[in-house]
């Protein structure tokens, strides 16, 4: 049997991971409001008391479904990516790509995202016509495709870069890889944060400024209220795809602009839509996305680290057995994609109780904000309304999954 990885590359691999867990570590402690709502959160309130029974009844029959379908597309992708990330397709697939190193790659994930969008289009396809079918959705079935080939266009570029770097730092550090590209992941963490907001999300939305009028200076007069400077009010043309209401603060500094779905606008009463926007104002304030930045950082020390614990970094032969590729070879893109997505679903809890967490003390912020735990309440019932949003979803779905607290614990915690 031939030589492992250099021990000092196994150690510099422990090392980024345990630098990442400390880090993620420190910053969860510092960052996360662990005891967001003083006293604790109420018991979340009867459905009976804020929905009617066929209010319940549509909801629940629209998230069962749902849920299957997105289940069942969640196992298809993730059966997909292990046979061919560990099996000898993905590494013929790999092995057929010419030119240089870093096109393959490119082309490797192409392929390999393109294969996972197949297999499981029916299942987006059925999820969406579930939506249609509830009026949850809108638009043609073109606009619908041309929004999923910009989507993949996205992963596909951003899968790219971070491969190129991945394997560029192994090619060139075949010691200390690790350290670097957990580095350098780290970066285009940060650098994908502050940049979505204005190169990914014009793909998707066009954007006019909110009229003059009482809305507008309201969430001029609710930011300066909370502290947040605003450069400007848009609103987005959401109602083109969904029917779902909602808002959102993106930026930072100068490009810091709130954004209102068009039909928040044209469908909520005031005080509710001042709501919405007093949540979101709340995480610009508490600075939750410079936490998820962060937190996504960290997370990118241990996940190279693991990687470099898990594979090589040159590639090696065991007795005479094909040889286990390295990370600096082109035929490990996708066993590292495979195990990027296993490692996804399993730090899903972890992910989801931090989300759920920050989504409590904006809650409990707005309600301080604006005052008007009735609009509160009224939102939250037509949130759920609009969205067939299951009152009472399964205790580990939520734990799991959950990235919101539920929408009868959100009406406790206003009620009291």
């Amino acid at each position: 049997m031939e030589p492992g990885p250099p021990a000092d590359a196994r150690r510099v691999a422990l090392g980024t991971l345990l630098i990442g867990i400390a880090g993620f570590v420190l910053v969860a402690m510092a960052r996360v409001p662990w005891e967001p709502v003083p006293g604790g959160l109420p018991d979340p309130v009867a459905a009976a008391t804020v929905f009617s029974p066929e209010e319940i009844e549509r909801a629940e029959h629209f998230s069962r479904w749902a849920r299957a379908w997105s289940w069942s597309s969640l196992v298809a992708s993730l059966a997909v990516a292990c046979w061919l990330g560990f099996g000898r397709r993905g590494r013929a697939l790999a092995e057929v790509m010419r030119g240089p190193w870093w096109l393959r790659i490119v082309l490797v994930v192409t392929a390999l995202t393109l294969i996972g969008r197949v297999v499981t289009l029916p299942f987006g396809i059925a999820l969406r016509q579930l939506r249609l079918d509830e009026g949850l959705a809108a638009g043609s079935w073109t606009a619908w495709s041309i929004d999923l080939a910009k989507g993949e266009l996205v992963a596909i570029a951003s899968t790219s870069i971070a491969l190129v770097a991945l394997v560029g730092c192994a090619r060139r550090w075949p010691r200390a890889w690790p350290a670097v590209a957990g580095a350098g992941l780290a970066a285009l963490v940060v650098v994908g944060s502050f940049g979505y907001p204005l190169v990914v999300e014009p793909l998707f939305n066009r954007f006019e400024p909110l009229q003059e009028g009482a809305l507008r200076t309201a969430v001029l007069e609710l930011a300066e209220k909370e502290g947040v400077a605003v450069d400007d009010v848009l609103v987005a043309d959401a109602s083109r795809r969904t029917t779902t209401l909602n808002a959102y603060v993106s930026g930072f500094g100068h490009t810091r602009r709130v954004v209102l779905y068009d039909n928040l606008v044209q469908d909520t009463p005031e005080d509710e839509a001042l709501s919405v926007v007093a949540h979101e104002l709340a995480h610009a304030k508490h600075g939750d996305v410079v936490t998820g930045t962060a937190l996504g950082a960290a997370g990118a020390f241990v996940g190279i680290g693991l990687l470099g614990v898990l594979l090589p970094g040159r590639g090696r032969r065991v007795g005479g057995n094909r040889p286990i590729a390295g990370v600096a070879d082109i035929r490990s893109v996708p066993p590292v994609l495979a195990l990027a997505a296993i490692a996804m679903l399993l730090s899903a809890p972890a992910q989801s109780a931090v989300s759920r967490q920050l989504e409590l003390r904006a809650d409990q912020t707005a309600l301080e904000a604006t005052k008007s735990p009735e609009a509160f309440v009224g939102l939250q019932r037509r949130l759920a309304l609009r969205s067939q949003a299951d009152p009472t979803p399964p205790a580990w779905s939520q734990w799991w999954f959950g990235s919101h607290p539920t929408v009868l614990e959100r009406i406790a915690l206003a009620q009291r």
